[in-house]
């Protein structure tokens, strides 16, 4: 009677084990079918990446450097990821720094928070002239 026990007490550990592993791979794949779908545009990964030239090609072919992704602006991307010199370029090419994210914060709040120092200087400049 207690071999029984115990055989069917093991049997249910192993069967209980088996079913949580599965739903963990389930759960897993559910996150990537996700994060997958969330979609940041081409433009504000090359700046997020520090690519000037991709950025400066996009900007030629007509790029909307206002267009928001994410909830945030090509400049918002900039200045939360320090990436200076492509801030610089945005703002040269019409660039709006004060167009608030969705979460209500500019692009010179994004760099304080960041610590992004800068592009915060750059920004502070901006708005001194």
């Amino acid at each position: 009677m207690k071999k029984t026990i115990l055989v069917l007490a093991g049997a249910f550990m192993l069967t209980a084990t088996g079913v949580y592993a599965e739903s963990a791979t389930n759960n897993t794949d559910f996150e990537t079918s996700i994060t997958s779908k969330v979609d940041i545009s081409s433009f504000c990964k090359a700046i997020m990446k520090g690519d000037i030239e991709t950025v400066k090609k996009l900007i030629e072919l007509g790029e909307d450097v206002n267009k928001k992704s994410l909830g945030m602006t090509p400049a918002i991307f900039a200045a939360r990821y320090n990436k200076a010199e492509i801030l610089e370029l945005l703002i040269e090419n019409g660039a709006d720094t004060k167009i608030k994210c969705d979460k209500g914060y500019t692009a010179k709040k994004h760099a304080k928070i960041s610590g992004a120092e800068d592009a915060l200087s750059i920004l502070e400049m901006q708005s001194k002239s």
